[in-house]
């Protein structure tokens, strides 16, 4: 019983409102359509964009690699790239340990001789 009251109520309140309300016009519909729309283009110039960008680069860097090129890997590794097979890459961690690792994991190219200079 509490309940029918309450929803007669509300009912009654909404259909109130809805016949005072005024009717949108033209500006305030195209405002409530621009709205969406400029939040998008501030999320896709503030985030979107600039992560294709690096995405890019990324991509550039990768292909741009050849053997004899010291790089650093996510992990934190760094080693010399002695072959490319692909996708894959075999990487000289020092004079007797070789690994084979994604092309894609590598984060950076060093400048040549940064690895013996830390030695």
């Amino acid at each position: 019983m509490l309940l029918t009251a309450i929803l007669a109520f509300i009912q009654s309140a909404h259909a109130e409102g809805a016949a005072t309300a005024p009717t949108g016009t033209g500006v305030s519909t195209i405002m409530q359509m621009l709205l969406p729309l400029a939040f998008f283009a501030i999320f896709y110039f503030i985030i979107i964009r600039p992560q294709s960008r690096r995405n890019k680069e990324h991509r550039q860097m990768i292909d741009a690699i050849k053997e004899g090129n010291e790089v650093v890997f996510a992990g934190g590794l760094m080693g010399k790239i002695k072959k490319l097979q692909g996708e894959y890459a075999v990487v000289a961690l020092n004079t007797t340990q070789e690994v084979m690792v994604q092309r894609a994991s590598i984060i950076s190219v060093l400048p040549v001789g940064t690895i013996d200079s830390l030695k």
